[in-house]
């Protein structure tokens, strides 16, 4: 594989985003949705995060898009502004060589930066341990299991939730961003 850099997403990265995503709900248990989002839907998706300025990351490999990270809302009352939810997907043909960690690394960074306070991790199935391991690796705690929430691949799912503060964390008024200042709820 080519040497990976981390850089923001931009509109030309979505189709190769929609494939690993689609590989992921097709084929894996992070994701609960059943069906692949199509191209049109991940571009939505993609535009609405940019527009709440949350940042949107790709691993690029030279010419190959191996997997991207991004922030969203962790819920949408307003009350939640300073909290953000991550996702992080790798191609399967990249997986285990250390670019989650690269993804997640510069999110938590690029969080911080947008004046985000905490981040939570919603973890697909309580056997996804290379995924919890990774979030406790970069100083997410655990918080609980929601047993049995999901109904995938005929089983029944859990879902763990991992807590890292951002920044200041909870000390001190948080300030608005430029990021966090165009959230629309």
């Amino acid at each position: 594989m080519s040497p990976v850099s981390i850089r923001p997403v931009r509109p030309a990265d979505i189709a190769a985003v929609t494939r690993i995503y689609a590989h992921a709900v097709q084929h894996g248990t992070a994701s609960f949705e059943l069906e692949p989002p199509d191209l049109k839907e991940m571009t939505r998706r993609l535009e609405a995060l940019n527009a709440g300025g949350f940042p949107y990351l790709v691993a690029d490999a030279g010419s190959e898009i191996v997997g991207y990270a991004y922030a969203g809302p962790y819920r949408a009352r307003p009350a939640y502004r300073y909290s953000v939810e991550d996702s992080v997907y790798i191609a399967p043909n990249a997986q285990r060589r250390g670019l989650g960690r690269l993804l997640l690394d510069q999110l938590i960074v690029e969080s911080e930066a947008r004046g985000y306070r905490q981040m939570i991790a919603v973890i697909g199935d309580s056997a996804q341990h290379a995924s919890i391991a990774l979030h406790a690796a970069l100083g997410f705690r655990m918080i609980g299991t929601l047993e049995a929430v999901g109904w995938k691949f005929g089983r029944w799912l859990d879902s763990v939730l991992m807590q890292r503060p951002l920044g200041q964390g909870t000390d001190g008024k948080p300030a608005l961003s430029s990021g966090t200042s165009n959230r629309r709820y």
